[in-house]
């Protein structure tokens, strides 16, 4: 299937299927960042506002919500809550939608909508396209495909200048699986190539895949030297090892 970033966006479009997807929406962010002595505006209302503007442009017939759509475990705060209720039935028109729940999304079930389609956490399969949060084993069928999408990272690039000044910008990561390190626990796994996306929410911060790598099961299975960076403006950085 013909899938493509949006431009500029932290989204995917798989145009075959009109699908849309995002990961990593954090909603309840804010009073997460508050006991860090941070005081953020809540973002629900531009978030809503900037999915809305995507699925006009792609005009997608499914989304699929790569997890982590709340952001407070164990339990939920009345307000996110409430902001995670607007924010499904405000863009419930716009397609059928698949949340794969990711590791903030305890009890999601309970505060979604009837109608969003809530699958297991080890992922789903869509045409031989393997869709998981990342933060968990997938199950044997993700690892058979020959694409597979994930979350839980928040991949960002940390740039460093002569003077030591560093700036972080967000980022796609395309990468390869180490295979000797896959078939131990994935004997019949294909040679699948893992898209890593950038998180929807701007206030989620990062992981410097140049620094850190990838977090969850798929940094241990990934070949971080060699995936290849992209800013969401679609600049090709080349390779992680060779971005200082």
């Amino acid at each position: 299937m013909e899938m493509q970033p949006v431009p500029n966006e932290p989204a995917l479009f798989i145009r075959d299927r009109e699908i849309l997807v995002i990961a990593d929406l954090h909603i309840g962010i804010e009073s997460g960042l508050k006991e860090h002595g941070l005081n953020a505006a809540s973002q629900i209302q531009q978030m809503i506002n900037h999915f809305i503007s995507i699925c006009k442009k792609c005009r997608p017939k499914e989304i699929i919500l790569l997890g982590d759509v709340k952001h407070n475990i164990p339990s939920s705060t009345i307000q996110e809550r409430k902001d995670v209720i607007n924010f499904l039935e405000s863009i419930n028109s716009f397609g059928v939608i698949h949340l794969i729940p990711g590791n903030h999304d305890g009890f999601i079930k309970k505060i979604s909508p009837e109608k969003i389609i809530i699958h297991p956490s080890d992922g789903i399969v869509l045409e031989n396209i393997g869709f998981i949060h990342g933060h968990r084993w997938p199950k044997e069928e993700i690892m058979q495909c020959e694409q597979i999408i994930i979350g839980h990272t928040h991949p960002t690039i940390k740039f460093t200048d002569r003077i030591g000044y560093s700036t972080f910008e967000p980022c796609w990561l395309k990468a390869r699986a180490i295979e000797d390190k896959v078939k131990e626990r994935y004997p019949n796994s294909a040679d699948a190539q893992i898209l890593v996306m950038p998180a929807f929410n701007p206030l989620c911060g990062g992981i410097a895949v140049n620094k850190e790598g990838v977090v969850g099961p798929f940094g241990k299975m990934i070949d971080i030297q060699n995936a290849q960076v992209y800013l969401l403006d679609g600049s090709a950085l080349g390779s992680v090892k060779d971005i200082k």
